[in-house]
């Protein structure tokens, strides 16, 4: 039996999960999974008292406290009686097909009877734009939105596919051949087209059914993926003994590899072709160059002989924290002037989204600013660094947008002069433009290779939502020792870059070899 989470997951693990069950029940369980499925339900929960309270006399609830069984069983009990809406419902198990499936929400079609499944995740499926089909909360009415466009989330799609099918069976099925999801927002459910994914879910399904029984082969390969799965350990010791491509060229850069006769990564740094064609994620010519430096167990290989990194006078380093898409609790600082370095962090402790949060970003940007005038009117050079801009540039416009009009906070365009400025450098851009990493780009690779480590051996972007949850309170008394954990996290990530900076400008040259001298 499989969920609809097995068609967008690798097929090997599919193959593991069924061949050895005892084996992936006694896995430790990862942190940051633990912490997605516990958002994930806070939000449903927060969804069907929206929902439930809206309307009670509408709404069925099947009983979490039964046995999944006697909650199939009520699940179709309300179906025969026509039950408008049923929240919580759990479909029988499909032994014959090999399926299993839950769903938040089945909507009964009241124009041409059957049911409407609808799932509640906890990220977007929509963005600003126009053309998607939307409905409201409380009444099914789907209609094209003129404010938002379809997020592709394959995984949802295949979820609710896989519980269309599933009413099929049992004849509850509505004719159009539609179903929904109400995401991050929870303001609208976004419509899903079935036609256009029931083939592609066919297909799918099939194939991990085959692969869970044991019918189609697989083999390990090293995909994203893999940063979360329970059986990864035993998947990179095989992958490191045969020195598999995937190693040092992930996902489908090992499978077109693989196809132009290139298995491992011997084989790569001994390339001596012509670069393949349409090769994604950058220059082929830096694989052949990865796969040397792992051969050669160099972290780093420089394109250039001289490194250059932007430096000032006045030095601030800026890391941004945010918790899921609910709003930016933390923007810690480094402060670095004539050899003295300074953090500072502006934070709210409420539970975000809050308004307390514009607070922290109006202090923020405000000292920010009098940082750098006050750099300008001295006559000394001023530049603000962060690490992977995107996020910080994503959150700094969201605040100037969500918080527009309250004191201290500046306008999208004040921003936007900033962020577009020579002053606003990303050091994972520089790092990027003049280093092939065979082991990644992210900070917690990088910035080890300078000599900087982490006081918190835990600390990381997964943990640190966890530790957000109990610092604020979200499932009981705020944790005050978590409140100082995320500011020692915050502040050595600030002081991270730093040390990166700092290592480019003076020792990066010596330490690191040249692409061609491997």
């Amino acid at each position: 039996m499989i969920d609809a989470s097995a068609l967008t997951r690798c097929r090997h693990r599919v193959h593991l999960d069924a061949a050895f069950p005892e084996q992936l029940a006694a896995a430790p369980e990862d942190p940051g999974v633990r912490q997605r499925q516990d958002a994930a339900a806070a939000k449903r929960d927060e969804v069907r008292r929206t929902l439930t309270e809206h309307a009670p006399e509408r709404w069925v609830q099947i009983d979490t406290e039964q046995s999944l069984r006697r909650r199939a069983e009520d699940t179709l009990a309300a179906c025969e009686a026509g039950v408008d809406r049923i929240w919580g419902a759990v479909l029988p198990l499909d032994r014959d097909a090999g399926r299993r499936a839950r769903c938040e929400i089945l909507l009964r079609d009241e124009d041409r009877g059957g049911y409407i499944p609808v799932i509640v995740v906890n990220h977007k499926v929509t963005d600003p734009g126009r053309g998607a089909v939307t409905s409201g909360m409380f009444e099914w009415k789907p209609q094209e939105d003129v404010a938002r466009k379809p997020r592709s989330q394959v995984r949802d799609q295949m979820r609710v596919a896989q519980v269309y099918r599933m009413l099929e069976r049992h004849g509850l099925a509505s004719p159009a051949l539609v179903a929904g999801a109400i995401g991050y927002g929870s303001d609208v459910i976004y419509v899903h087209d079935l036609t256009t994914i029931l083939d592609d879910y066919d297909e799918r399904f099939a194939d991990r059914l085959a692969v869970a029984r044991g019918e189609s082969a697989t083999v390990p390969s090293r995909i994203g993926e893999c940063r979360s799965c329970p059986w990864w350990p035993g998947c990179e010791e095989q992958l490191t003994q045969t020195h598999d491509v995937s190693l040092v060229a992930t996902g489908s850069r090992a499978d077109m590899l693989r196809d132009a006769g290139c298995h491992t990564i011997d084989d790569l740094a001994a390339w001596d072709r012509e670069p393949l064609e349409d090769w994604p994620h950058g220059a082929f010519e830096d694989a052949v160059v990865t796969a040397k430096a792992w051969l050669a167990g160099a972290p780093l290989v420089r394109r250039f002989p001289e490194i250059r990194v932007t430096r000032a006078d006045v030095e601030v380093d800026v890391d941004m924290e945010s918790y899921q898409e609910h709003g930016a609790y933390l923007w810690g600082t480094l402060l670095n002037v004539d050899g003295v370095s300074a953090y500072r962090p502006f934070v709210s402790w409420d539970p975000v989204p809050t308004q307390d949060e514009a607070r922290s970003f109006a202090e923020f940007w405000t000292w920010l600013m009098a940082e750098r005038e006050a750099a300008a009117l001295s006559g000394r050079t001023f530049a603000a660094y962060c690490y992977s801009r995107s996020a910080e540039d994503k959150w700094l416009l969201d605040s100037a947008r969500r918080f527009a009009g309250t004191p201290g906070i500046p306008t999208e365009a004040e921003i936007r002069e900033f962020i577009d400025s020579p002053q606003w450098v990303d050091i994972y851009q520089a790092i990027s433009d003049q280093f092939i990493c065979p082991g990644g780009k992210g900070l917690k690779k990088i910035a080890p290779v300078a000599g900087f480590r982490w006081r918190d051996a835990d600390a990381g972007g997964e943990a640190s939502m966890s530790w957000y949850r109990e610092a604020v309170g979200y499932d009981g008394e705020p944790d005050l020792t978590q409140r100082e954990r995320l500011l020692q996290y915050n502040e050595d990530d600030v002081i991270a870059t730093k040390v990166l900076r700092e290592w480019m400008s003076d020792r990066a040259e010596n330490e690191i070899p040249l692409a061609s001298d491997l």
